[in-house]
């Protein structure tokens, strides 16, 4: 005669149990790096909104040449003349939103300006690294901008 059994043994429950770990052990590495992924997006937006403010004072100024080296070459505070401020005010932003080591730098060739904005991200950026195989000094994330500004020219009627 055979006895039919009732319940669980314990290494059903063992086996279980483990599963269910590694399961929620990959759940909350994928929300930490979701939280990774969403804080370096929000710096590029960051940096994307102040380089696109910076290219919108060139254009209501566009008499004015915005050329900047770095931001170690800004002015330090801001003055009556628009050119001074808004140099003054796109190294305030970015430094205030984007951290102490960002960097940028405004270029122009004819009338084209470029606005290059980087940053470190490195809380991101080494999740990407290791997940695309990259190594090394790639933790500086850039935004860059190019358009074209309309020549200063006084139209008279």
């Amino acid at each position: 005669m055979m006895r039919h059994q009732r319940g669980s043994s314990l290494i059903e429950v063992m086996v279980a149990l483990l599963i269910m770990a590694i399961g929620l052990l990959g759940a909350a590495a994928i929300q930490l790096n979701a939280l990774k992924f969403t804080d370096s997006s929000t710096l590029r937006t960051k940096a994307s909104y102040i380089a696109y403010d910076m290219m919108d004072r060139i254009r209501a100024n566009p008499g004015s040449n915005y050329t900047l080296a770095n931001l170690a070459a800004a002015p330090t505070a801001g003055s009556a003349t628009p050119l001074t401020q808004d140099l003054f005010d796109f190294s305030t932003a970015l430094k205030g939103q984007l951290g102490a080591t960002a960097d940028a730098s405004i270029a122009k060739n004819g009338y084209v300006y470029t606005i290059t904005v980087s940053w470190d991200d490195t809380r991101a950026a080494s999740a990407v690294n290791t997940s695309n195989g990259v190594t090394g000094e790639a933790n500086l994330q850039t935004f860059k901008l190019v358009s074209r500004v309309a020549m200063d020219t006084v139209v008279t009627p």
